[in-house]
């Protein structure tokens, strides 16, 4: 018997599936978490509760799930702009660093009035995010460079600059503690009205995602984007250049993942730690992937994502889960869903068929 089977691209995604494939992929991933879940006897119905029933449902969980998203959505914004022109940057993590490093000089050093001072910050935090952002932009518009390897590196680049800084030039005067000293109330992004805890580089990040959805959708140079990152060589046929069009998301890109880097230190943390690596920017490679048709859906990836942060922090505190089993449940959805995004573009096609009949020759050398 011959078992065949046949991987090949969809022209088009069944609506059904669509939305069916991320439902069914997270409750797959729920259902083999649970398994691990049994093993040390914790109900897996009581764990997911606390990770999503009871997060979703009190004040503090939606206050901390949306100060979770803040940083991801941004950078998942800065994955998802060059994604769409068919780039990869992989160095968002760095970018969120530089961008954390440069907001809390300005914040330490610059004495301006409240809003003013959080706005210069932003600012900072951007330029220092879109300056790291340039570097393999142009390595791969001018040479070729793969832009995964060199923003890849660059993070570390930007990990090693931060430990000296903070333990060099901007240490605090907290000891033999590796950070900063503690920002005042002029240099902190203020909380939102209606919230108790959740700042306002929330709106900033809406903002964002609203440019960034306009761009993509109501401008030229968003046509231009999206059709070199379709089909680069009829593009240039076209008269589009990707030299300008590589730079820009890239650049773009970076800055707003150094705005998510400030906001994270200026709207939550207070100072900036040697320690100070989110993982942010490596999990927004997978929720530009599942929001990679539009900026909304990279919003709703990283409130998603933001969710099971949140939600498994939950169940570590009120279950007391290992730390290690919960990522593992939180890596197995993100598996599985990327797993689902390959199934709705490719179609796989199973044959079963009994063995060809051997031939004259091939009964003589058995018959030997």
């Amino acid at each position: 018997m011959n078992i065949d089977i046949d991987v090949s691209a969809r022209e088009t995604t069944p609506t059904w599936l669509a939305y069916a494939a991320p439902a069914f992929t997270v409750l797959a991933a729920l259902a083999v978490g649970g398994l691990a879940m049994l093993v040390i006897d914790i109900n897996p119905i009581d764990a997911y509760s606390f990770m999503f029933v009871e997060t979703l449902t009190s004040r503090l969980g939606q206050e901390q799930t949306l100060i979770a998203a803040v940083p991801l959505v941004l950078a998942g914004l800065a994955v998802y702009l060059p994604l769409k022109a068919g780039l990869f940057n992989i160095g968002a993590e760095g970018q969120l660093v530089f961008g954390a490093l440069a907001g809390t000089w300005v914040g330490l050093n610059v004495s301006l009035p409240g809003p003013l001072l959080v706005t210069v910050m932003f600012l900072a935090g951007g330029i220092a995010g879109g300056a790291l952002a340039v570097i393999p932009a142009w390595l791969r518009a001018k040479y070729d460079i793969n832009e995964i390897i060199t923003s890849l590196l660059l993070s570390f680049v930007a990990l090693q600059i931060l430990s000296y800084m903070v333990r060099g030039p901007m240490k605090g005067d907290s000891g033999n503690f590796p950070q900063t000293a503690r920002f005042s109330d002029a240099a902190t992004i203020p909380v939102l009205p209606a919230f108790d805890r959740v700042h306002a580089g929330l709106l900033v990040a809406l903002v964002l995602v609203a440019v960034t959805y306009v761009l993509m959708t109501r401008t030229r140079l968003g046509f231009e984007i999206t059709f070199i990152g379709s089909n680069d060589e009829a593009a240039t046929q076209a008269g589009m250049s990707k030299y300008k069009v590589y730079l820009l998301v890239f650049v773009l890109g970076g800055a707003f993942a150094g705005i998510g880097g400030i906001s994270e230190v200026a709207g939550v943390q207070g100072r900036l730690r040697a320690g100070f690596e989110p993982g942010y920017g490596f999990t927004a490679i997978p929720i530009a992937l599942l929001g990679r048709n539009s900026a909304v859906k990279v919003l709703l990836a990283s409130l998603f994502f933001a969710l099971l942060f949140t939600g498994g922090t939950n169940m570590e505190i009120f279950l007391g889960i290992p730390a290690a089993l919960v990522e593992v449940v939180q890596a197995l959805i993100i598996l599985f869903l990327i797993t689902g995004e390959f199934f709705k573009s490719y179609r796989i096609d199973f044959s079963i068929g009994e063995d060809p009949a051997p031939t004259p020759a091939e009964r003589a050398r058995g018959d030997a």
